[in-house]
């Protein structure tokens, strides 16, 4: 049996200590005795996944070993439970263990009980680490550093410094930007889907960096990715309204730069691409989508997630938006063998009688009715000034940004109303009522100067409803879409929720 002696160093930096010299000082434990070396450069003190540990381990269990010997304690483990279970199987196979610069006797309850102490503070020390490294991530990127990772089609890397610190930018590559351009155009169409674009690319040549066909995996990550826009206000509030944490000032969203969008810790937000508590921050970059194409694509992206495509809805257009006004559950389309007429009917009642379900409610009769609706839900939009020339108006844009900074400092006073004292609650009850009070006076100006955004192609829209016969089912259920939230209907009642 020989001494083993033991060495790790996760990051190779002037300020910490070498393998060879964590090997030095532990040579001179061994007194001149065989010893065998076991070395993990690269890894992390936080588990013991480390090749030559594991290594050790077995030797230990194979009766070759009968002391360990370390440098300092956090060289072998920065875990308790780790350390613990370490130290039962030292035990268990008789092995002494031995820090160069911290003296133990392990063989003893207060030798044990020490040993036990540093490795909680070892742990301390590298959670500690984790956080600051977590903190100056969380501080970069919300000035708008580059953080790494893959740069996106259209872009290309430069160095760049912000606040005199080095950095990197995106780059516009003009070539590719057009491309994306024309993607977003075309996408924003409501008959156009990821397949088309897929297949328009193939046909056209148009390949990836590495040469090969786009997949729709890759245009759709393109098509959510803020890098591209140009934020102005539309951006922020469309952020805004899907929960985003937005780091910068409204003021600064002026129609230029791109974003960077940071994922959420929750994995869970991650998992369901949701955009709620996600953070975003303005870039270095510039942009080059038009604010109108960059939110009309990824609002449709956002759509399709609760747009089944399934066979189901083979029946009728208005399957996936069609819902019990009871229970809230999506309508299906039943056949009446006798009649062949066609009804819609409640999933709930359909699949375990939760409900009492509706009846009667014919699928043709709804769906014009909710045709009829749609149609005099756009002549509301004849009358209406463009939108595209009511952004180019300076004073609308500084009324819009004024308006969201007062609902900014809401929202702040709102946070501190939990832990208000009396006088703080007076103040703040005093200092809402203004800001409400001007805000008020902010949207009435707004009214007078705007009309209501269009947040689609309202033309474009009202072209395929004069055309509607001759539309597929599946391009009738993308207009439908566009406009529609949901139609809950009883057998008294039908209420079109819009989106526009």
């Amino acid at each position: 049996m020989v001494d083993a002696i033991y060495t790790r160093q996760s990051v190779d930096k002037a300020d910490s200590i070498s393998i060879e010299s964590q090997m030095e000082f532990c040579k001179y434990e061994t007194r001149g005795g065989e010893f065998t070396c076991y070395s993990d450069r690269g890894f992390s003190g936080k588990n013991t996944d480390r090749p030559d540990f594991q290594r050790m381990m077995s030797d230990i269990k194979a009766g070759q070993i009968k002391r360990v010997i370390v440098y300092k304690l956090d060289r072998i483990s920065r875990s308790i439970l780790d350390f613990a279970s370490m130290m039962e199987e030292f035990g268990k196979y008789g092995v002494e263990f031995v820090s160069c610069t911290e003296k133990f006797d392990t063989s003893t309850p207060m030798g044990r009980a020490m040993l036990n102490i540093c490795i909680v503070f070892a742990q301390l020390e590298r959670e500690t680490i984790q956080m600051r490294v977590t903190d100056a991530y969380i501080s970069r990127s919300k000035h708008g550093f580059f953080m790494g990772g893959k740069v996106p089609y259209g872009f290309k890397l430069e160095p760049y410094s912000i606040g005199g610190k080095k950095t990197s930018h995106y780059v516009v590559v003009p070539e590719e930007a057009e491309i994306i351009k024309l993607i977003y155009q075309m996408y924003a169409q409501p008959q156009t889907s990821l397949g088309d674009l897929m297949r328009y690319l193939a046909n056209e040549g148009i390949l990836t960096r590495r040469g090969k066909n786009w997949n729709r995996t890759q245009i759709g990550e393109m098509l959510k990715n803020p890098a591209y826009l140009m934020a102005d206000l539309d951006v922020y509030e469309f952020y805004k309204s899907q929960g985003t944490n937005i780091i910068n000032d409204p003021s600064e969203f002026i129609g230029t730069n791109g974003c960077y969008l940071y994922n959420s810790q929750d994995a869970k937000a991650h998992k369901k691409q949701s955009l709620e508590g996600q953070t975003l921050v303005i870039a270095p970059h510039e942009g080059f989508v038009p604010s109108r194409d960059w939110i009309a694509a990824r609002k449709k992206c956002l759509n399709n997630r609760c747009f089944s495509t399934s066979t189901k809805a083979k029946n009728s257009w208005l399957v996936g938006k069609a819902k019990c006004g009871k229970c809230g559950h999506s309508l299906f389309v039943k056949y009446n063998d006798c009649s062949s007429i066609r009804y819609f009917r409640c999933g709930n009642y359909l699949n375990n009688r939760g409900c009492e379900g509706i009846s009667c409610v014919r699928t043709h009769e709804l769906e014009d009715f909710v045709f009829k609706a749609m149609e005099q839900r756009l002549k509301e939009f004849e009358v209406l000034s463009s939108a595209e020339e009511n952004r180019e108006n300076p004073k609308l844009n500084e009324l819009r940004v004024q308006e969201q900074q007062v609902n900014a400092e809401i929202d702040t006073l709102m946070d501190k109303v939990l832990q208000a004292d009396g006088p703080l609650m007076e103040y703040i009850n005093k200092r809402v009522a203004e800001l409400d009070a001007k805000k008020q006076e902010l949207l009435k100006s707004i009214r007078e100067l705007s009309v209501v955004d269009q947040p689609t192609d309202v033309a474009n829209i009202k072209g395929y409803l004069s055309k509607w016969d001759e539309l597929t089912l599946e391009d009738r259920r993308n207009v439908v879409n566009l406009l529609i939230m949901m139609v809950k209907v009883t057998e008294d009642s039908i209420e079109i929720v819009w989106k526009v």
